[in-house]
């Protein structure tokens, strides 16, 4: 069995090729720089970048296992949540490469494939918790079993992700014209800070919810960091950035601590998983392998190139669903699958009674 795996979701192209939801046998993904000049994403630059990308990407992918179109078994191409326009691109691609090959199409959930990320190359097995951070998500998921999710917790406004992009801007810490992620940028500057220096609000604290907030604090850095120019100038605040930097990212981090933790303990759980492009953050990955040893609980982190954006993941869901059977149904298949840019998580239940 070998699944071709598509993601578009974003401003990454990529494609991947996997033999099971644990073996990953290729991965390519190509990071768009179109963007650079205007500190964001923009729609029509990522949905232009992936038309001109992504035949090359499945080429180099395909190559890498000396494989052909003719030896899949399935493509999987990720259905949504992302830009409608970047889906748009890798689902019609996909319904393309399948009406020429006559092998089925899969839809696959960009946050699903995150879930599936920690299985590659790892023998975790449900249950577990999974922390999914990323740019726009944060959420606490107990994955029951694969296909059957319960969320714990997410957060009631900015997913962390999206605090540590709006406070890298804050503090001047992406260059202009050059393509720099926002909680890459923060992390290196905290290197050189003391995150004991500043006392940042962590939001719902003590409250009896495994729900999170970074609203308040990302509102606190910003009256801070006001402050801090009004009273001693740009001067003032250059060389107070890496203490801000680096007293935010410890309270995000000390946020996500806390509600994993207390979700681990109150379901009973002893395997967690951390994954989505903040996982990749140092200083989260290290506090949450201490806390976890302390509870005696095991966590499983994906390497860095399977946090962020890729393929990988979603050919694993891919194999996955066509060992199952096609997905048992509970995706769109065929060549009606469309994009969707606000699918929601299958398999997945509010919070039930522990």
């Amino acid at each position: 069995m070998l699944i071709l795996g598509i993601e578009s979701s974003c401003d990454e192209t990529a494609a991947a090729i996997a033999s099971s939801e644990r073996s990953v046998r290729a991965s390519a993904v190509l990071s768009q720089m179109d963007h650079a000049p205007y500190g964001g994403v923009v729609p029509e630059l990522a949905s232009r970048a992936h038309i001109r990308a992504a035949l090359p990407v499945i080429e180099n992918a395909l190559d890498q296992t000396g494989a052909r179109l003719r030896d899949l078994s399935a493509i999987a191409v990720t259905q949504g949540p992302g830009l409608v326009g970047s889906l748009l691109v890798g689902v019609n691609l996909a319904k393309g490469l399948a009406y020429g090959t006559g092998l089925p199409v899969l839809g696959v959930h960009h946050l699903e494939a995150h879930l599936f990320s920690a299985l590659i190359d790892s023998d975790l097995e449900p249950p577990f918790v999974a922390l999914l951070v990323s740019g726009g998500h944060t959420e606490l998921i107990l994955v029951h079993a694969l296909g059957d999710y319960e969320l714990l917790g997410a957060t009631l406004d900015d997913a962390a992700g999206e605090a540590f992009d709006k406070v890298a801007k804050l503090l001047d810490l992406l260059p202009p014209g050059q393509l720099v992620m926002g909680g890459r940028a923060v992390s290196a500057s905290a290197e050189h800070g003391d995150p004991t220096t500043i006392r940042f609000p962590r939001a719902l604290s003590g409250r009896d919810t495994l729900d999170m907030s970074f609203s308040g604090l990302k509102t606190s850095v910003l009256t801070y960091v006001n402050s801090l120019r009004n009273e001693g100038g740009q001067e003032a605040l250059t060389a107070a950035t890496p203490d801000i930097a680096a007293c935010f990212e410890q309270a995000v981090v000390d946020v996500l601590i806390d509600r994993t933790m207390r979700a681990l303990k109150s379901r009973c759980i002893d395997r967690v998983a951390l994954v989505g492009g903040v996982a990749a953050n140092r200083r989260l990955r290290e506090t949450l392998a201490e806390a976890a040893e302390t509870i005696g609980a095991r966590l499983t982190v994906p390497s860095i190139a399977l946090c962020t954006d890729n393929a990988a993941m979603v050919a694993a869901v891919g194999a996955h669903q066509f060992a199952q059977g096609s997905g048992g149904g509970r995706v769109d298949e065929g060549y009606d699958l469309d994009a969707s840019p606000r699918l929601s998580l299958p398999g997945l239940q509010a919070s039930r009674p522990a």
